[in-house]
């Protein structure tokens, strides 16, 4: 991955090749490629399914009961929408896919209602 501080304009031509999501979006799919990462025990390449996980978890951590909400604002209805994302990364310079990688792999990783609503474990207010 290239250093993030040259995105700006990377970003840019990004959204004007796919105007359908937020900038956010972009962004978040960078941070949930360094989430995923950091959880690793040595930096490696991710699939198109350890990726979309790491989306859904992330922003499970990030937003709670709002996540799918968030997501929909940006764009992303479904694990379809984070192969997308990446691919125009791919496409703009920002990332690397490895032979045999394909945007197919995000498809149907799981549904936006079970994953973000059904199994969320609600943590409550720390200390109480």
């Amino acid at each position: 991955m290239k250093n993030l501080g040259a995105t700006g304009d990377l970003l840019e031509q990004v959204r004007a090749r796919q105007a359908r999501y937020d900038e956010r979006a972009y962004l978040f799919v960078l941070a949930s490629i360094e989430y995923v990462q950091g959880r690793l025990p040595a930096r490696r390449h991710v699939s198109g399914r350890e990726l979309s996980y790491a989306c859904r978890d992330f922003a499970l951590e990030q937003y709670g009961l709002l996540a799918r909400t968030v997501l929909e604002h940006w764009g992303i209805r479904g694990t379809e929408d984070f192969g997308r994302i990446v691919y125009a990364l791919v496409d703009a310079g920002l990332l690397v896919t490895r032979p045999g990688d394909r945007e197919e792999d995000f498809h149907k990783v799981y549904r936006f209602d079970r994953a973000f609503e059904r199994g969320y474990v609600w943590t409550g207010i720390p200390g109480n």
